[in-house]
């Protein structure tokens, strides 16, 4: 538990470094405008400084903080490389190399929510985790019937630090303006932390992991794992073997990384629809390509809740861009929040911002690669106020969904995947393949 600074005063304190180093370097950027550097210029600097200082503070956190940081990635696009790559880099490694919970402390937690009897539940119980995330780790164990489970066992604490983080946070909007002009901070931070607060909460994640398994029993494409038990720090899984689509990236064939690739996005297309959920932390370490073909999906604790399905204006925006009719985007863009009234966004710059998530759906056959994502990114990479990215809003009900289509992408293009994606995009989202004549107006008025 080094690397998890959990005590109150030393996140604040280290949280309470933006702010100051913020001041500084804006009295620093004063000093040169009045030594004859041109204002833009000096407040693309301090921007860029702000922006390092944020990054790197978030990465040395964990919890709320690394939170924020992954849901403001969609907006990666708009900081430069040098800024968010060692940021990037902290992130991965915070999640790959979290430190396990000494075994005395594991023992701990099971009896506090398991009893004094707690190994009567177990036939054996392995005390050297399996994985290890930001809240929690998975040890593996044998259930009293004989069933090989995962339990996965909440850190001690974890759930203050990460509260805790977004108290902090919450006073930073302004710092978070100077990047993104157009982003309601306050209201995302808000959003973020009712959806972390639920992540704490392993009864809801048990409910959704459990109403998922039900949905997918017998699919022939996908498996989840059924919950066995669920306490509040404790949830019990039917464990699950298969190839982690981390391993399926960088040593699986053309073949398979295609079918991953497909099978994902089917899962996160299908899901809304199916089970009135979306799982909203698609990360690598979250999926297995079993020996039977299907795609096995981990960890439920992170679910964008949507009974109705994915938004109803999704599909038709998709579709108008296809045709596009730029003016009908914004309109409907602007409809729901992405676009504040007083904000002009370029419709060219908004093209090129939007190509990533909606371009694979214009053709019958589509590749992700690498190349093809910073191509794409690279057109839009700067901090100038005129940057698309930095005028864009991020309405509080979109914050997960974007999340998992940022990541998602992201995921696609570390495959290669090469798959009719167009397809699961008419079978699963409405309106995207609805009478276009019946749309433009329902969006724009």
């Amino acid at each position: 538990m080094s690397d998890l600074p959990r005590r109150a005063v030393t996140r604040s304190a280290k949280l309470a470094t933006l702010p100051l180093g913020f001041a500084g370097r804006a009295a620093l950027g004063l000093g040169k405008r009045l030594g004859g550097k041109s204002a833009e210029l000096v407040a693309q600097e301090v921007q860029q400084r702000t922006a390092e200082q944020i990054f790197k503070v978030l990465g040395e956190l964990k919890g709320g903080a690394m939170k924020l940081g992954q849901a403001l990635s969609i907006f990666e696009a708009a900081l430069p490389q040098e800024v968010v790559a060692p940021y990037r880099a902290t992130l991965t490694k915070l999640q790959d190399a979290a430190p396990p919970l000494p075994v005395s402390t594991v023992h701990k937690v099971l009896t506090e929510q398991l009893g004094d009897d707690w190994r009567e539940n177990f036939l054996s119980f392995d005390d050297q985790p399996t994985a290890a995330a930001s809240i929690g780790q998975v040890h593996k164990a044998v259930w009293h019937d004989g069933r090989e489970v995962a339990v996965k066992i909440q850190y001690p604490g974890a759930g203050k630090a990460l509260l805790g983080d977004f108290a902090q946070l919450a006073r930073l909007g302004k710092l978070f303006g100077v990047l993104l002009p157009g982003l309601d901070m306050k209201s995302v931070l808000s959003e973020l932390r009712e959806r972390v607060a639920e992540e704490l909460d392993y009864f809801r994640e048990a409910e959704a992991q459990h109403a998922f398994a039900l949905e997918f029993d017998g699919d022939p494409d996908f498996h989840v794992p059924d919950v066995v038990a669920a306490n509040e720090m404790v949830l019990v899984s039917e464990w699950m073997d298969g190839t982690p689509l981390s391993r399926v990236i960088t040593e699986g064939t053309k073949e398979q990384r295609d079918r991953a690739g497909l099978l994902f996005v089917r899962f996160l297309f299908s899901s809304p629809a199916r089970v009135g959920m979306l799982h909203a932390d698609p990360h690598p370490g979250n999926f297995r390509m079993l020996a039977n073909g299907k795609l096995g999906v981990l960890d439920f604790g992170a679910v964008n809740r949507l009974p109705d399905g994915y938004p109803k204006v999704f599909g038709p925006l998709m579709r108008i861009f296809n045709q596009g009719d730029m003016n009908a985007v914004v309109a409907g863009l602007r409809k729901e929040g992405f676009i504040r009234p007083d904000v002009d966004v370029d419709a060219d710059a908004l093209r090129a911002f939007l190509a990533p998530y909606v371009e694979p759906t214009a053709v019958e056959e589509f590749t992700f690669s690498r190349e093809w994502l910073q191509a794409q990114v690279a057109s839009v990479t700067d901090l100038r106020p005129t940057n698309v990215v930095r005028q864009l809003n991020l309405p509080v009900s979109y914050v997960l969904i974007h999340r998992v289509h940022a990541a998602g992408v992201g995921v696609l293009c570390q495959l290669g995947t090469t798959a009719r994606f167009r397809d699961e995009v008419i079978r699963w989202v409405p309106g995207f393949s609805d009478d276009p004549d019946d749309e433009p107006l329902a969006i724009g008025g």
